[in-house]
């Protein structure tokens, strides 16, 4: 089963932004369900990428696609394309929430470790919900990262483009100033002052919603 999963996102090729969005207005405003399909295709392997962050014992690997898999269509089906949010930074919460969620159960059976760290240094207890934290708690973490993403769209284009790769795809400085043909002093630079960005941002929201 893994194997077959893992050649059929060899398949998957990138959509180009345009025809991204043309099946987002199929799906969403002409309910074509074909379109829905191939959204949730295309980004199966931020699923995959997201799993492969816990160390996850090779039987329940599938399983945590699965529930991976359900958060995201889960989010295709909420997503408003409308709002101009990248759809990996809406998505990821609700594709980690499910996985967590899954490897929280497990975990209790003995199945995954809760306290081998994954290649950043975090365990996966240190990602499972609080049990004391108060439910509209939580609703005000998730009405904030979902603030906190729009606010990433209102940054300069290379800026948002080095936060997202750095924060939501995990990639390295390096690799990011290769990718956009920059040097890396120039990319710590843009990360530097697009977190300056955010965190006034997000000042101005809590000091105006106090």
């Amino acid at each position: 089963m893994l194997d077959a999963y893992l050649k059929e996102l060899q398949k998957i090729t990138l959509l180009e932004p345009a025809e991204e969005r043309a099946l987002w207005i199929a799906y969403k405003e002409k309910g074509d369900l074909e379109s829905r399909g191939r959204l949730i295709e295309q980004y199966q392997p931020l699923v995959f990428k997201e799993v492969m962050h816990w160390h996850v014992k090779e039987d329940f690997l599938q399983d945590a696609l699965q529930e991976g898999t359900l958060g995201l269509i889960e989010a295709v089906e909420h997503y408003e394309y409308s709002r101009n949010v990248a759809f990996p930074l809406y998505a990821i919460h609700r594709i980690r929430g499910e996985i967590i969620d899954y490897l929280n159960r497990e975990g209790k059976s003995k199945s995954v470790s809760l306290d081998e760290p994954d290649e950043n240094g975090v365990a996966l207890r240190d990602m499972l919900p609080d049990e004391r934290i108060d439910i509209a708690d939580q609703a005000g973490r998730k009405f904030l990262f979902d603030y906190v993403a729009q606010m990433l769209q209102r940054l300069p284009e290379k800026e948002q483009i080095v936060l997202e790769s750095v924060y939501l795809h995990d990639k390295q400085q390096k690799i990011i100033a290769q990718d956009m043909d920059l040097s890396l002093t120039y990319v710590y630079r843009l990360q530097k002052r697009g977190i300056r960005r955010v965190r006034g941002m997000l000042s101005r929201f809590i000091h105006e919603n106090k």
